[in-house]
């Protein structure tokens, strides 16, 4: 599996499909590679943060410079590895650990109050203020019994992260105050999902198995 040009074996399907602990299925594992060979222009068995970048739905995501420090120089089997928390397969605990290091962005294992004011920075943009974010995370680490000078680690962040969601619906909410929208529950829920869950969990299934051939 180090040079794309070669075909996978069936041996190289079952070592990936362990390493990924059985989240794809033998024939979904083809598909992502059949992907990962058109990522990796060069053939070099490695896919570069500017090969993710050639995928428009990856460049104009608002997490996408978060993810290219996971993505950038993955072999096949770590490029599944990563995809794996996205499968219909993976446990809520495992999409939660990805999640983690998403926010995580020093990669030593604990999150601050600015890396989760960043990422609500990312996912909102311009629509609400700084001082606005600022209220709203303090008030959902509040309500957990943190604080902003708080340390999270991973258990920490599985606690929290149900109430994370909510600080995301507060500040659309917000958001669509501002510029007049007046929307149902539901709708808010469904905005919600399109900063959030769907900037997280679907940038991976648009570059890799709803893609065009």
């Amino acid at each position: 599996m180090g040079n794309t040009s070669s075909m996978l074996t069936q041996y190289d399907i079952e070592e990936v499909q362990q390493h990924c602990n059985n989240a794809f299925s033998q024939q979904e594992i083809v598909s992502l590679y059949e992907r990962f060979c058109q990522l990796d222009r060069n053939g070099g068995g490695f896919v570069s943060g500017e090969e993710f970048l050639s995928v428009p739905e990856f460049a104009v995501n608002p997490l996408s410079q978060r993810l290219l420090r996971m993505l950038d120089g993955l072999n096949f089997k770590e490029f599944v590895a990563f995809l794996s928390a996205f499968s219909p397969r993976a446990t809520v605990q495992q999409k939660i650990e990805f999640i983690f290091k998403v926010y995580d962005s020093d990669g030593n294992g604990k999150v601050t109050f600015n890396d989760m004011l960043d990422v609500l920075h990312d996912l909102t943009g311009q629509f609400i203020s700084e001082q606005q974010r600022e209220q709203v995370l303090t008030k959902v680490l509040e309500e957990a019994g943190y604080t902003k000078e708080s340390l999270l680690v991973m258990s920490d962040f599985v606690k929290l992260h149900n109430m994370m969601h909510v600080a995301y619906l507060m500040v659309v909410r917000n958001s669509l105050v501002l510029v007049g929208s007046e929307l149902s529950t539901p709708d808010y829920c469904k905005t919600l999902l399109s900063l959030s869950s769907q900037s997280v969990f679907e940038i991976a299934l648009q570059v890799t198995l709803e893609c065009s051939t």
